[in-house]
């Protein structure tokens, strides 16, 4: 019999840890570690990408003020903000602010870890190398693999929960910056971070390299 994979070690990220400025905050995560515990798994992932949201962005959920639906992002830095879109899938994103200030953080991406066959039939695919890395590239393939619903919406990614943010599992390499992919306005921001050269990110392959 095969032993048992041992868990990769890593420790919850604590809130003083996490930068109260939200761009720093987006760089920050790179390399850092989400993790997602379910009743008989765990699975984990390194952030290769994420975007920032700010205060007058006309692309952030929060351009508008404070509403019943974004009032995560308001929150203290390092909680969960989810939100449903396009009628088929979640994202999630990280407030990055002091309490009152809707900014926060997209992840983009993930590498995954452990728990990639939990992962996999989350997402509904077989067992595969060829698909592998397109597992969780892509916020709303990120949030299936690690099946976020709104339930997880305001959750403290910093203290005890079933989803958390973990320090780095092995060195980050360089990391990228770019412009934001998907939206239509104020897309020209380089507000993207990436690491450079993870087969993982997403997006064009000029913006990955």
């Amino acid at each position: 019999m095969t032993p048992a994979r041992p868990k990769i070690r890593i420790r919850r990220l604590r809130r003083n840890e996490l930068p109260i400025e939200t761009v720093e905050l987006a760089r920050f995560l790179i390399g850092k570690t989400l993790v997602r515990d379910l009743p008989n798994a765990r699975l984990s992932g390194r952030i290769v990408e994420t975007e920032a949201y700010l205060i007058g962005d006309a692309a952030a959920h929060t351009f508008r003020g404070l509403t019943p639906r974004n009032r995560s992002l308001f929150l203290e830095r390092g909680h969960a903000y989810v939100y449903f879109i396009y009628g088929n899938h979640y994202m999630l994103n990280v407030s990055g602010q002091r309490e009152g200030i809707g900014e926060g953080v997209l992840l983009r991406a993930l590498e995954p870890l452990e728990g990639i066959a939990r992962m996999q039939r989350h997402r509904g695919i077989k067992r595969s190398t060829r698909v592998l890395t397109e597992l969780s590239r892509g916020p709303g393939r990120l949030a299936a693999a690690f099946h976020i619903t709104r339930a997880l919406d305001g959750l403290d990614l910093t203290a005890g929960g079933p989803l958390w943010l973990g320090t780095a599992a092995k060195p980050t390499g360089e990391i990228g910056v770019s412009v934001r992919i998907g939206i239509n306005v104020e897309a020209h921001r380089l507000l993207r971070f990436y690491e450079r050269g993870n087969p993982f990110v997403s997006g064009p392959r000029t913006l990955r390299s």
